[in-house]
């Protein structure tokens, strides 16, 4: 029980950070939408996830790395820490050599500057977040996450605000924010004394590297599979239609602010458990719990998505609602794809990783393409939704050969025709559609209540033989 208990406390750590930082970031959604058009809230959006496209090429996903080799006892900490800012400072040099090719895409030209610097402050900062958490310091990882989401909340009102800067202004908050925070966690710790590139040993470097080097595919794919329809929206159904897509995604972040807070902690104790039998049966119980908080918070999301909508964001947003129960879905099942995901990292095979998420790309940018023109953005949510939903029964399979971990296909299958109910009544807006959705959330606990009984029995039977 003491994995339980130290996951459950990881959790909460997490937890009050990522919880602290998600909420003041829905806190600022009213204030951005009052002050950007949709037209530059497309733009603002464009902007930052080229930016984070680019990210995974030039560092390679060694930040995943970091936390893997940084949490194993036999690997030193400072050649963990020397090939991570080796490799990120390497790929940003090629990066350069493609300053042309970036200027090709007409939407980010003018942004260029502010993009390259951009990439190289979120890798810097992910590197940096990731080897402190590696190291235990996980109250300061937690600290610092609440410390950068204040500081680019205000940055943000500030540059749209009072200096009205725009689109520069947006990119720049985030920017400044995320350099504040590499340097202040590098200077506290005194994390430069780790870089020894002469005594750097090539093992580390080189697993390291054939490690993380896997997940650029996969961080290209879900990049393809989360943000192409974006792009698409926007070129398809104009960059108004894209701004309401792009803001009805926020709301559905609800969904994976809880799978957030759970991984961060799940992968400390993910990869600390060695009994394969052990492993197997902590699996099993966590996914069983993990799946029935996702799904009772998509089942709540879609319930109240149209008052929150109205509460969070400007009047001219509102209808952005109806893109939201698809992307609900779709962003519950990506909780899963992930949770499934650390299954392939803790047995250090990342192949199927990236090619289970390539199939996830290449039927997202399929039906992207085929729906889009016919539906507008509910296609694109439509489409984002199945592309989850493939990958989560493609990995439900898959990762059988390498742990054998109780899904629950009958429980899975009954909780997902519960939420298509649900959003069947909410987006036709059929006659008692809330009582309905009262009734289907009613129904989804009922399903879904055994895991977390169990998990909740487990513990409280465990305490008073700790005292």
């Amino acid at each position: 029980m003491d994995r339980y208990k130290k996951l459950l406390g990881n959790t909460m750590l997490f937890g009050l950070a990522t919880f602290s930082s998600k909420i003041l970031t829905f806190l600022m959604l009213p204030v951005i939408t009052r002050l950007v058009t949709p037209e530059d809230y497309s733009t603002m959006d464009l902007v930052a996830n080229s930016s984070l496209f680019i990210v995974p090429i030039i560092s390679l996903c060694v930040h995943e790395a970091v936390i893997r080799f940084g949490l194993d006892k036999s690997e030193r900490k400072s050649d963990v820490f020397t090939t991570a800012i080796l490799t990120i400072f390497t790929g940003y040099m090629f990066l350069w050599l493609c300053w042309p090719a970036v200027g090709l895409v007409t939407r980010i030209r003018d942004y260029r500057g502010l993009i390259y610097v951009y990439v190289l402050t979120s890798a810097l900062r992910s590197t940096v977040t990731h080897f402190v958490r590696a190291s235990g310091f996980t109250r300061l990882f937690a600290l610092d996450g609440i410390v950068t989401t204040v500081s680019t909340v205000l940055y943000t009102i500030l540059f749209l605000g009072p200096l009205k800067l725009g689109v520069s202004g947006y990119v720049f908050a985030t920017i400044l924010a995320d350099a504040i925070s590499a340097v202040g966690l590098v200077l506290l710790l005194r994390l430069h004394r780790f870089f020894r590139p002469r005594e750097l040993r090539r093992g580390t470097l080189r697993a390291m590297l054939r490690y993380s080097a896997p997940l650029v595919p996969t961080a290209l794919f879900w990049w393809i599979t989360n943000l192409s329809d974006h792009y698409l929206v926007d070129a398809i159904t104009g960059e108004a239609a894209n701004g309401l897509y792009v803001i009805s995604y926020k709301i559905p972040t609800m969904i994976t602010l809880v799978s957030t807070i759970f991984i961060q902690a799940w992968q400390v104790s993910a990869f600390s458990e060695e009994d394969p039998k052990e492993r197997d049966r902590f699996f099993s119980t966590v996914l069983g719990g993990y799946q029935t908080l996702i799904f009772l918070a998509a089942s709540g999301l879609i319930l109240l998505i149209r008052p929150i909508t109205k509460i969070l964001v400007a009047p001219e947003y509102y209808e952005s609602w109806r893109h939201v129960p698809f992307l609900v879905l779709a962003l519950s099942f990506s909780c899963l794809v992930t949770f499934l995901g650390t299954i392939y990292n803790v047995a250090k095979h990342n192949r199927m990783v990236g090619i289970t998420t390539g199939v996830g790309a290449a039927v997202n940018l399929g039906l992207n393409l085929c729906l889009i023109p016919v539906y507008g953005a509910n296609g694109a949510a439509f489409a984002t939704f199945i592309s989850y939903f493939v990958v989560f029964v493609i990995r439900a399979v898959d990762t059988r050969r390498y742990m054998d971990v109780k899904i629950h296909p009958l429980r899975i299958g009954a909780s997902l025709g519960i939420l298509l109910v649900q959003v069947w009544a909410g987006m036709g807006e059929v006659q008692y559609w809330i009582g309905i959705e009262i009734a289907a959330f009613l129904l989804l606990l009922a399903v879904n209540i055994a895991p977390i009984l169990y998990i909740l029995r487990a513990l409280r039977s465990r305490l008073p033989r700790e005292r």
